[in-house]
């Protein structure tokens, strides 16, 4: 092909995983308001206020754990420095909703805690002795998330801090400034444009959570959503919803770029570290403080399913779970297969057209990531079935069988809708990788008389191929916990291992879904360490 038709099928392809999200906003001017306006009178105002206190909190909260430790790991020396510095990436591999899970089973009043604080101290419950904090609310759920969202900030302000390099440091102490204040008044102020990305990600992800507020009858922007479309059966409802949910995300960019102004931040990389050297209290402090982060984050959540799943035995009496795990992997193997031959398209296209416009198709692709995994199923619904509606009913005047729901009620919307999620993941991975590759190997093979296609297949990919299986893996663990647009879109009697779990704990069984649980967690550890590894090699 020529460069001509590289760049058609990249703006096809970009409208396709775009044509969602136009449809959605659609659908929220359509007239059928009866159910929404009955939600705006009554229940949705304080869904609203709980969203907001809840990604609130979820910001505080993965600040307050991520930004020191990044600050720790990047510029100090302190015990155990060199294990923190990727062991702070593990609970990436645990979904909220297993540690929210894990945690309510070990704090509530009948959980291991309580019990033996009551059979410590002897308190009659009866008479009004015993108190415990109660962690099925808003700052709970805060928690939850913040535990396992926290990693996202820590890699971008840990690799943030790294890049000021050490003579911005020194000459803050030289100006006499403590080490405290060069973070807060040097590091801090130079980082964040990087922190507010970090943050504006985990925002979204905790805007979209569905498992972890509904398991902690927390109702949010996600659960109204939900319950409008599976509940009443109102798309339009869902849309509108939906819609407010974007807005509140493009509020929280629009509110920092004000707040930013014109300000513009600039450094030169050195390679090289400004490293305070801790000790005494300050370096046990630090060396603490990393470790309770990754303990409360991921061994003890992983312990506590290991012990149940010992005590069940579930994974050698359930045969369904076999199914559920073919099930999940060659779903997101197809997934993370055509996202990631996507990314290749536009970036190769964007490296080989002339054309302003070329870089767009991968820009507009990704702009699906920043949103709610709950509002995406949402959109992608919209389409679907319109497709569906108007082709059943021409069938139908044709005079042949109505075809049925052969898009929305199959697996396809499911891959559709990873793929429309995930796409920015692989775009940013790929992209990367071709700046890598130097722009003389294709002036080399023109002259040679290389097609782009002999170009794209015998030069670029084979060069690339490390950052291709490295956008197959995260795109394919991302689909393996992906679980409000699964719970949405999923066919019947069609299980992946998010909604198997989600299932047996809405049911409190949360012992029978400890296997499955570790699975989701042992898929995620190898891309987590793989990313880990790549930080080291950069740093």
């Amino acid at each position: 092909m020529n460069n001509k038709k590289w760049l058609i099928l990249a703006w096809a392809t970009s409208f396709c995983l775009i044509l969602p999200a136009l449809f959605l906003l659609a659908q929220s001017f359509a007239p059928d308001t009866e159910l929404f306006d009955h939600l705006w009178e009554t229940v949705l105002p304080d869904y609203i206020v709980n969203t907001l206190q809840l990604v609130s909190l979820v910001l505080i909260f993965s600040a307050l754990f991520a930004i020191p430790v990044a600050w720790l790991v990047a510029m100090c020396d302190f015990p155990g420095k060199r294990y923190f510095q990727w062991l702070l990436m593990l609970p990436l591999a645990m979904p909220a909703y297993v540690v929210a899970y894990v945690y309510t089973d070990l704090f509530d009043f009948a959980g291991p805690i309580q019990r033996v604080l009551r059979a410590l101290f002897q308190w009659d419950v009866a008479i009004g002795q015993h108190w415990f904090f109660e962690i099925r609310n808003v700052p709970g759920a805060a928690v939850m998330l913040a535990l396992v969202l926290y990693p996202y900030l820590y890699l971008i302000a840990r690799t943030a801090f790294l890049e000021q390099g050490a003579h911005l440091l020194q000459v803050s102490r030289s100006l006499g400034q403590s080490p405290w204040q060069s973070f807060k008044r040097v590091a801090v102020p130079l980082c964040r444009p990087a922190i507010v990305v970090g943050l504006v990600f985990i925002g979204a992800e905790a805007l979209g959570d569905f498992a972890t507020v509904h398991y902690f009858a927390v109702n949010t922007l996600t659960t109204a959503v939900y319950d409008s479309w599976l509940g009443h059966g109102s798309l339009s409802a869902a849309a509108k919803i939906s819609i407010l949910m974007l807005i509140g995300v493009m509020a929280i960019l629009a509110v920092e770029r004000w707040q930013r102004g014109r300000q513009r931040y600039y450094h030169k990389y050195t390679g090289q570290t400004a490293l305070f050297h801790l000790s005494g209290w300050q370096a046990k402090g630090a060396s603490a403080y990393c470790a309770l982060l990754v303990f409360a984050g991921f061994i003890l959540p992983a312990l506590i399913l290991l012990s149940y799943t010992l005590k069940s035995m579930s994974f050698n009496t359930d045969s369904q779970l076999g199914v559920v795990l073919l099930q999940t992997a060659w779903l997101a193997i197809l997934a993370a297969v055509i996202t990631t031959a996507l990314a290749i398209i536009f970036s190769f296209t964007n490296r080989i057209s002339r054309h302003a416009s070329a870089a767009l198709p991968s820009k507009l692709s990704s702009m699906s990531y920043m949103m709610p995994s709950t509002v995406l199923a949402i959109a992608v619904l919209i389409p679907m079935t319109l497709f569906e509606i108007t082709l059943n009913d021409l069938w139908v005047w044709l005079g042949f069988d109505a075809p049925g729901l052969f898009l929305s009620g199959t697996v396809f919307a499911l891959v559709f809708a990873f793929v429309v999620r995930f796409q920015a993941v692989a775009n940013g991975t790929i992209e990367s990788s071709f700046l890598a590759v130097s722009p003389s190997l294709d002036m080399a093979a023109k002259s040679m008389g290389k097609s782009n296609q002999q170009l794209l297949f015998s030069i670029h990919i084979p060069l690339i191929r490390k950052s291709i299986s490295t956008a197959v893996l995260l795109v394919f663990i991302e689909c393996m916990k992906e679980l409000p647009a699964a719970l949405l879109l999923r066919p019947f009697n069609f299980d992946t291992l998010a909604t198997y779990v989600y299932q047996y704990v809405s049911d409190e069984q949360l012992e029978q879904a400890a296997f499955a649980a570790i699975l989701i967690v042992l898929a995620g550890l190898y891309p987590v360490i793989r990313l880990t590894q790549t930080g080291e090699r950069t740093t």
